[in-house]
């Protein structure tokens, strides 16, 4: 009985020493992100990272766009999922999680689209500063579509697309088939739709406004990768 006690005592201090860390996560983006219930497949990588890395999480859910100003502010300390191509000045960990974006169209629509700049021909939706997190071809399309344009919300997209607002819209594939779900009453999800595998898998990182963060979460990180950690978080998820 002693030594139960001396496991609940030790785990409390440990919990009293953490680091607090103020973490900007993003909005609602289901398997990845489900906001509002501490929990998603990048949620939970993180988390368990920085658990790893002695600090405990206080999360921040917003706009990525209003995340990197809060960042660049100083008014918290690390944003997920970003990377290097961002454009906001930070020390960014090693890839923590890929997103496979892909351009959607109705298939009904018949389109022609085998590289990034096709997308060019089309109106376009896609989500915040993908412009700069999906690489340079993607920027240059972006920069001169005038028929471009991203959402702050993950879920208006699937509604873009379906209701045929919008032609082409890039999103991760598993976030947009979850979110079929949670439209369904408000437009025909059952159109076949057409998957234009243009981009490589997109690596995302965690960007910290110290170095010394920076490093310890990259040690964390690595800790539930070799530890197993890692492995169960993504079994979790298989099904999406």
């Amino acid at each position: 009985m002693q030594w139960m006690l001396g496991v609940v005592l030790l785990w409390f201090s440990f919990s009293a020493m953490a680091e607090p860390l103020r973490l900007g996560i993003g909005t609602h983006k289901p398997p990845y992100v489900f906001q509002g219930e501490a929990r998603g497949l990048e949620y939970e990588i993180v988390e368990a990272a920085a658990k790893h890395a002695g600090f405990a999480i206080d999360v921040v859910h917003m706009p990525i766009e209003r995340l990197h100003w809060l960042l660049r502010r100083s008014e918290i300390d690390a944003i997920a999922t970003t990377n290097e191509l961002s454009g906001i000045q930070a020390f960014y960990s090693q890839p923590h999680i890929y997103y496979q974006n892909v351009a959607v169209a109705l298939r009904s629509r018949n389109y022609k689209i085998e590289r990034i700049a096709d997308l060019s021909n089309y109106s376009v939706s896609a989500f915040q500063r993908a412009r700069f997190l999906l690489g340079r071809e993607f920027q240059r399309m972006a920069q001169s579509n005038p028929r471009y344009r991203e959402e702050a919300q993950q879920i208006a997209r699937n509604r873009l697309l379906y209701s045929g607002r919008i032609e082409v819209v890039v999103a991760d594939i598993r976030i947009l088939r979850y979110l079929n779900r949670e439209v369904l009453h408000q437009v025909d999800v059952s159109q076949p739709l057409a998957q234009y595998s243009i981009f490589a898998p997109t690596p995302y990182q965690v960007g910290f406004r110290r170095e010394a963060q920076r490093n310890r979460f990259n040690q964390g990180l690595a800790e539930i990768r070799a530890n197993g950690e890692y492995r169960a978080i993504e079994r979790r998820y298989a099904m999406y």
